[in-house]
């Protein structure tokens, strides 16, 4: 598992930041995601003054964005080489280091040539500024490019996209272009932006992402018929299995061909736990057989074959 922290410094405060960071260090886990623009760099800032006193720097694999607008001006967002290298000093500033392990192209620009967005990253890499460099939210077609054009120097190491039960469109194109070049994947909402965790199904509790002003359309979008359906099925393999929906829905997404981390992001301490519990367990075939089932995206010419 990979540890998330879109909501640190806005929803989450330094303290239970703190507290999770700790928690998921000492059960193992060494991969922390971040982003520019997640509570307008806060996250960022209170990341890296937890890195040092409370945890080593070197005992986590620190992975930021960039490419998302953060401010007005011609380097305020995109990916040129200007604005790409301004979001990396930027980055470094807030994270108080002097490198990210994982430096990763937040989105696809298409008012920039590929070939400069790449060697804006060349650069990085070459200068010990970023060790290794990745993409987020490509679809199939500008993963592969991008992938194929990348130098020697500076390959793309990874793809970080939204995958889960509820949502399996890079299913299509993404994981099998993924695995052609090489790049790991890391899903992101890989609970469906929480609505796999079952705690919709009869309401929205008042503690939840559902129910904040800034969260309830991300959390809305999953709230369908056809997720009611895939939920339900979730929650009776955890009743089987005697776990928890989160755990099977965890399980699931992390056991894909080509997925390396499914990054969590957890309210509290008490859900980071859960999630990382689900590292303990293994879906029987016949229950993966039937996650996959009612789950399965119709997949058309050309990507089926003939």
């Amino acid at each position: 598992m990979a540890l998330g922290t879109m909501t640190w410094g806005g929803d989450t405060d330094s303290e239970e930041a703190a507290s999770q960071l700790v928690a998921f260090v000492d059960a193992g886990g060494t991969l922390v995601d971040t982003a520019d623009i997640y509570s307008e760099g806060e996250s960022e800032r209170v990341l890296g003054a937890l890195l040092g006193d409370l945890v080593p720097r070197d005992d986590i694999v620190l992975a930021t964005k960039a490419v998302a607008r953060r401010t007005d001006g011609p380097f305020g967002g995109g990916a040129s080489r200007g604005a790409l290298l301004t979001a990396l000093e930027g980055s470094l500033r807030r994270l108080g280091t002097d490198h990210i392990d994982l430096w990763q192209l937040h989105a696809w620009d298409t008012t920039v040539p590929v070939d400069e967005t790449l060697a804006a990253l060349d650069y990085a890499v070459t200068t010990g500024k970023a060790r290794y460099v990745g993409v987020s939210n490509y679809c199939g077609w500008q993963l592969a490019t991008a992938a194929a054009r990348s130098s020697a120097v500076a390959p793309l190491v990874s793809t970080q996209v939204e995958y889960s039960l509820l949502e399996r469109g890079v299913d299509r194109e993404v994981v099998p272009a993924a695995e052609h070049h090489g790049i790991g994947i890391l899903p992101w909402a890989p609970l469906g932006r929480g609505v796999l965790t079952g705690k919709y199904r009869t309401g929205t509790p008042a503690d939840s992402r559902g129910a904040s002003s800034v969260f309830a359309g991300y959390v809305e979008h999953h709230r369908t018929d056809r997720a009611a359906r895939i939920v339900q099925a979730v929650a009776t393999a955890a009743d089987g299995l005697g776990t928890s929906p989160l755990a099977v829905a965890l399980a699931w997404v992390r056991d894909r061909p080509g997925v390396v981390a499914p990054v969590v992001g957890a309210r509290d301490t008490g859900q980071l736990t859960g999630s990382l519990a689900a590292e303990e367990i293994t879906l029987p075939p016949a229950i993966r057989s039937a996650l996959d089932d009612v789950s399965a995206i119709e997949v058309g010419y050309p990507e089926r074959g003939l």
